[in-house]
């Protein structure tokens, strides 16, 4: 079965029954493995994000035998990118929590409302942007630039904590919406002294919404610098979003131990933006995408957790 260049008609079963596996993983997660509110042990949460990676690798050889090596390389390329390209917002999660001093058993909760908001506001800059550079070719250069000036910007920013206290989105919030000084359970609105009000769990969800379409606009152009096919980019895009929570409950505890991170990161955001930039020009084969990303992490990880062993531990 060959892929078309474009998306067709006959696809839209492939969408339907993509889209219906997310929605059900969702509602199972929700109303059957999280029904009630607890607090996520590292346990749970790694046997949990072997499950969610073993299932994208699972999709993604069904993509490889149907459509073959090239496509399939995309996805697995796509997957990668969105995959590291999320650990940053893991950070965010963790000051967002600390801010509002959220309990434990709350924080999944929470999570997975800002999950399924992700996953819409992703298919929207997916299909714009993909609708965009099939009209405007020379917007891909424009994204490529996009990509190496965030990358740069990645690089030198310094490692500062977000200031919620000076967050103008969080600030607007509160001064349009009424919000009760109560958590009130896992609720986003209760009615106090007669009047209804947004409990700081809505603060939260809209503030984790808000910070996914910035980190977004780096991420999605770079999935765009390995494939423009709408499925691909999307699937790759929800599979590791869906991820995304078993990861945070998994590494909480070892994120601060990630120094060089930052900087692999940063690097592969310039590389793919001089991929695109470079296109129709030189062609770089899908595979030495995936090795070079692939390579990058590896190095950066490794760099870290090597400097917290010699660093945390007091060794010299």
């Amino acid at each position: 079965m060959r892929m078309p260049a474009t998306d067709t008609i006959s696809e839209i079963p492939l969408w339907i029954g993509f889209i219906i596996f997310v929605l059900v993983m969702l509602l199972l997660d929700l109303k059957v493995f999280h029904r009630k509110p607890e607090k996520v042990s590292v346990k749970n949460a790694l046997l949990w994000s072997f499950a969610w990676i073993a299932m994208a690798l699972a999709f993604g050889v069904g993509i490889y035998i149907l459509w073959g090596h090239e496509i399939g390389l995309q996805y697995f390329t796509g997957y990668v990118i969105e995959k590291s390209l999320s650990v940053d917002n893991l950070f965010v999660f963790l000051t967002i929590f600390a801010y509002f001093g959220v309990k434990d058993e709350h924080q999944h909760r929470v999570l997975f409302w800002g999950v399924l908001g992700a996953i819409v506001l992703r298919a929207l800059f997916i299909f714009a942007g993909i609708s965009l550079l099939n009209a405007l070719s020379w917007v891909m250069y424009v994204f490529g630039a996009f990509l190496i000036f965030a990358g740069l910007r990645m690089a030198f920013k310094k490692e500062d904590r977000v200031d919620l206290e000076k967050n103008r989105l969080l600030r607007l919030m509160r001064r349009v919406i009424p919000v009760s000084k109560s958590y009130n359970a896992e609720k986003f609105f209760v009615v106090e002294d007669g009047m209804r009000k947004a409990t700081p769990m809505l603060l939260i969800l809209v503030f984790i919404e808000f910070t996914d379409i910035v980190f977004a606009l780096d991420s999605v152009p770079a999935v765009f610098s390995v494939t423009r096919y709408k499925f691909i980019v999307f699937s790759s895009n929800i599979f590791a979003i869906l991820g995304l929570r078993s990861l945070y409950f998994a590494l909480a505890g070892v994120l601060q131990r990630l120094r060089f991170l930052q900087y692999g990161l940063a690097v592969i955001l310039v590389f793919l933006g001089l991929k695109m930039l470079a296109e129709g020009h030189i062609d770089i084969p899908i595979w030495f995408s995936l090795g070079v990303i692939s390579l990058i992490l590896a190095l950066a990880i490794s760099a870290s957790l090597i400097w917290s062993r010699k660093h945390l531990h007091g060794d010299s």
